[in-house]
């Protein structure tokens, strides 16, 4: 565990308490999902899937929930940008949450795994 949290404590406030909210949200969604590391950022899975990402934005350092499966997600606040397989979600760390839309997104991605679109590893 402390090697998850070690990601987290490095980061400045608000991005620290932003990036913990947004991990607890993900990991609320389904009891399935496990949290690993994969290229130094929070990973989370789905029954061992890769299923999203925690990172931070290169130029504006603020959070952003990168879904893995994106290509098969159509939200209006999901940005594919040049990316061919994923797309992100932007979050404001200096704002409160929109949690509803967070767990929409969350929660149709998971149905890509639940419904059998994006196969599990058996």
């Amino acid at each position: 565990m402390n090697e998850f949290y070690n990601f987290y404590i490095n980061k400045e406030e608000p991005n620290k308490s932003c990036l913990l909210a947004l991990r607890s949200i993900i990991l609320a969604q389904d009891n399935n999902i496990t949290e690993t590391q994969k290229y130094g950022m929070p990973c989370f899975c789905y029954k061992k899937k890769m299923f999203c990402y925690l990172w931070t934005d290169k130029k504006t350092t603020e959070p952003y929930i990168l879904m893995v499966e994106g290509n098969h997600l159509d939200h209006p606040k999901l940005e594919k940008g040049d990316r061919s397989r994923m797309k992100i979600f932007r979050v404001n760390p200096n704002q409160d949450l929109p949690l509803e839309t967070i767990e929409t997104i969350l929660q149709k991605a998971l149905d890509l795994y639940r419904n059998g679109i994006i196969k599990l590893k058996e």
